[in-house]
């Protein structure tokens, strides 16, 4: 969230939350996927397939549900001794991270707790981020959260949401339905161990993410895991894949499954259209009904969660 010149009075800390970033029209798609890519090009075809996919969601409203997620937790900061702005910066559009951090230091902030909206920490997301940030922070005391994926909070504010839509789609299937959580995928080659490196925490954190929220709801008799959104890139990715994950789920003889992204605070296009048209098409043709809890957005839960690790990241900062 944007806001005006700090008041004199008020200690200089501000809070930085950090998101992928998402185009605004279908036009400016090209130039977002070089940000996304690092200028590498993509075919065309790819990039008419994406741009394809965002015209049938009509929009992604990731940016204006994340200033909104930034104003709950600015309230909620306050409610605990932390009356301190927080604003919004985006790795790959507007408004870019160089951007709201150069405006950060015109406003007089002079340390900043920075938290990544994506709770599984890794070094191909969390990792840039936090690149993006440090190339920008001259002057600046940061104290940067990586990975959250275990916070009670947050696992509170999945199964919130999980619990009656759960209850809902059972009712309405005369029996329990099966679960499938999902994460973004990301190449394997990114997460393997390297010489100096231990291996990438992500898909750990994820699995853990799910197993939490399951816990958080008992009644469910039955979960899976899989890594949604594959890339087009060379190389394999992160699985199994949810269509795979559907072929099992009609083979063992279900009519219906619902499915559940942990690893996305709110919705985009990856919820909007892989999740809302690709997937819950691919599994009509198997003949299973696929459904999905609302995402967190304005979750309360959700914007508590965060307000808690930048309090504590606050603190850090004070000594």
């Amino acid at each position: 969230m944007q806001t005006n010149q700090l008041d004199r009075n008020q200690t200089k800390q501000a809070v930085l939350l950090l998101a992928h970033g998402t185009p605004e029209t279908v036009a400016q798609i090209p130039d977002y996927l070089r940000n996304v890519t690092g200028g590498r090009p993509l075919p065309a075809a790819a990039v008419e397939e994406i741009q394809r996919r965002y015209a049938l969601i009509g929009h992604s409203p990731l940016t204006e549900i994340t200033q909104q997620q930034a104003r709950l937790v600015e309230s909620a900061l306050a409610t605990v001794g932390f009356p301190v702005p927080v604003y919004v910066g985006m790795r790959n559009w507007h408004p870019y991270i160089a951007d709201v951090m150069r405006q950060m230091r015109a406003d007089g902030v002079e340390e900043i707790a920075v938290l990544c909206l994506a709770p599984q920490n890794s070094r191909t997301s969390v990792g840039l981020y936090r690149r993006a940030v440090e190339a920008e922070a001259e002057g600046l005391r940061i104290d940067f959260t990586a990975g959250w994926a275990q916070h009670p909070l947050l696992i509170e504010a999945f199964a919130q949401r999980l619990r009656p839509a759960w209850t809902r789609l059972s009712e309405e299937e005369s029996g329990p339905v099966p679960v499938l959580f999902t994460a973004h995928s990301v190449p394997c080659r990114t997460i393997l161990a390297s010489e100096g490196q231990t291996a990438d925490p992500y898909a750990e954190e994820a699995k853990r993410t799910a197993q939490l929220v399951a816990e958080q709801v008992p009644e469910i008799q039955q979960w899976w895991f899989a890594f949604q959104s594959q890339g087009i890139s060379g190389g394999p990715w992160l699985g199994p894949t949810v269509e795979a994950t559907i072929d099992a789920a009609a083979a063992s003889g279900h009519r219906a499954l619902l499915l559940q992204p942990i690893g996305f605070l709110c919705d985009h296009v990856e919820i909007l259209f892989d999740v809302d048209i690709l997937f819950r098409a691919y599994a009509e043709r198997q003949g299973v009904r696929l459904e999905r809890p609302e995402s967190l957005n304005g979750s309360e839960l959700l914007a508590r969660a965060v307000a808690d690790l930048a309090a504590q990241s606050l603190q850090r900062l004070r000594g």
